[in-house]
């Protein structure tokens, strides 16, 4: 699907047919890497979670003050190259979702907060299925509604929000 070593987010957006000037029409803005990473543990796979410094040092704070509760933490998903996150969107349409259905779910490539190395997708240890709304009962949720902003972590997707992605509670990022 993707030809070149690297390619640019235009020929990722060309490749999954998303049209030219797609970000724009839904206000979204080019999200763009760190300059360094801290490997900040292992998500749920056991794959090193990359993290833009400040968020990785935040993120260990937020950590240690939930297990200090009893609210433990599993990463799921954090750093996504812009490759990996067309491949995501490429497994959706293979699926036969439709793309506009996708681009609600996932953002296109260039413009997820993932690239930042700031934001990252949490789960508790006893979720049966993660990535899905069922997070906001848990106790995670609680504990991250009401302690999260004083580590300067954030919920980026509530419910009806402004750039037109379904509510992700499992979806935090350093701002």
């Amino acid at each position: 699907m993707f030809q070149s070593a690297t390619p640019s987010v235009a020929e990722l957006h060309a490749a999954l047919g998303i049209p030219a000037g797609y970000a724009a029409t839904r206000g979204l803005v080019a999200q763009l890497p760190p300059p360094f990473w801290v490997e900040t543990g292992l998500d749920r796979g056991g794959r090193p979670i990359w993290l833009e410094w400040n968020a990785s040092r935040a993120f260990k704070r937020l950590t240690e003050a939930a297990q200090g509760d009893g609210v433990p933490i599993v990463v799921i998903s954090a750093y996504r190259s812009n490759v990996h996150q067309a491949r995501l969107i490429q497994r959706q349409l293979e699926r036969g979702v439709v793309l506009d259905t996708v681009l609600g779910r996932i953002a296109p490539p260039g413009y997820s907060e993932h690239h930042t190395g700031r934001a990252l997708d949490l789960s508790c240890a006893d979720e049966d299925e993660p990535l899905t709304e069922s997070f906001e009962a848990t106790i995670l949720f609680d504990w991250l509604s009401r302690h999260a902003g004083h580590f300067g972590f954030r919920l980026s997707y509530p419910r009806n929000n402004c750039l037109g992605f379904i509510y992700e509670p499992w979806h935090w990022a350093y701002a």
